[in-house]
């Protein structure tokens, strides 16, 4: 019996809770219909070769020497294997594979963790003591692989997301507490601005900005703490903060309400689509004029989108470019036409499942 099998993991998209995981707030986001595939195959050679045709590219390093020393910054391919050499696994043979995908790219879709969680998967099964591990396991290693090894800053949401799939609560503080929903959503539409994100600046002002106002407010109440402070409560911090500042605080707050009743929507399987297009508005309207992660593109594209039938829109991931996308369970094709106009450049999805592991090649649609 043949070992070769093929692997996918979709991307996602971040639905309420931008900017909130480092301020110790949660999330919810949802595994997208665009997907990485690895189809690989053990070979007799200690040596792993991959191809990657999308980006005209290929991998290739011995497992005679282990752990193996990384080549370049993000060396994830490697970074995998010497993750789970830690965790027992073996490898005296070689792997043969191809890496596809239709994840758009530096667009804040979570295209890297996607393809670390599928490598890692191929991994696990290839190995001289191969186990299935789950959805939640293969998640914390590629946390590992991709962020912990290098030193790098992020959470474990696109981990996650992308893992698990369909539509998932994260809360990262003060311990690790996911839930996953399979809600009966209709369609999305992606849109890729085609301008690259611009996450260090970003940052500056989002998080650092808002870091810096919370810490003024606990100065002067130390019993201040975001998930429990209501919105009205923010006017008595006003006067100790700039201005910048306080628009921060109460964006923040907003966005923390919006995500609690679209939590409420999910967990009581009660969704109510119009509400939940009116909720990503919100959303959006904060990211756009408190958080100011947004871009005159983006919010040309989700205006187009709207203006289409969409009922609601947000940009996704860090911001400052990257992607938008809009809830269109009505006419998703229009939407998609209105996006392409605005100059982005449109997909179609659906919430997906997560990981998934094939005894032979399943093609990825392009």
């Amino acid at each position: 019996m043949s070992l070769s099998l093929s692997v996918s993991t979709p991307g996602r998209i971040c639905l309420f809770g931008e900017h909130q995981d480092y301020l110790g707030l949660p999330v919810i986001a949802a595994a997208i219909s665009r997907r990485i595939q690895i189809t690989a195959e053990p070979t007799s050679g200690p040596e792993v070769y991959l191809a990657l045709p999308d980006i005209n590219a290929e991998e290739r390093f011995s497992l005679t020497t282990l752990p193996l020393p990384y080549q370049h910054e993000r060396d994830y391919f490697r970074s995998a294997v010497n993750i789970l050499l830690r965790e027992g696994f073996q490898f005296s043979n070689g792997i043969e594979g191809e890496v596809r995908g239709n994840i758009p790219i530096n667009s804040g879709t979570s295209s890297s963790s996607a393809l670390l969680v599928t490598w890692l998967a191929v991994l696990t099964q290839l190995a001289d003591n191969p186990q299935t591990l789950s959805p939640k396991r293969l998640a914390e290693l590629a946390h590992r692989a991709e962020v912990l090894e290098f030193g790098e800053p992020g959470g474990m949401m696109d981990h996650y997301a992308t893992a698990v799939g369909g539509v998932i609560y994260l809360e990262s503080t003060p311990k690790i507490h996911l839930e996953s929903f399979q809600p009966q959503l209709g369609t999305f539409v992606l849109g890729d601005s085609l301008q690259p994100k611009d996450t260090i600046g970003v940052l500056k002002h989002v998080k650092f900005g808002m870091l810096g106002a919370m810490e003024k407010i606990r100065q002067y109440d130390p019993t201040f703490a975001l998930p429990a402070c209501p919105q009205e409560k923010a006017d008595e911090y006003r006067h100790l903060l700039t201005a910048d500042e306080f628009i921060l605080l109460k964006g923040n707050l907003s966005d923390r309400d919006v995500l609690r009743e679209a939590l409420t929507m999910f967990q009581t399987k009660t969704v109510d689509h119009q509400r939940l297009g009116a909720l990503l508005n919100i959303h959006q309207s904060s990211l756009r004029d408190a958080k100011r992660v947004s871009t005159l593109k983006i919010d040309r594209m989700i205006d187009e989108a709207l203006k289409a039938g969409a009922y609601g829109g947000k940009i996704n991931g860090s911001g400052g470019g990257g992607c938008m996308f809009a809830y269109a369970p009505e006419n998703p094709e229009a939407v998609a036409e209105a996006i392409e106009r605005a100059g982005g450049k449109p997909y179609i999805i659906r919430v997906d499942q997560g990981v998934s592991v094939q005894p032979k090649a399943v093609s990825v649609d392009e």
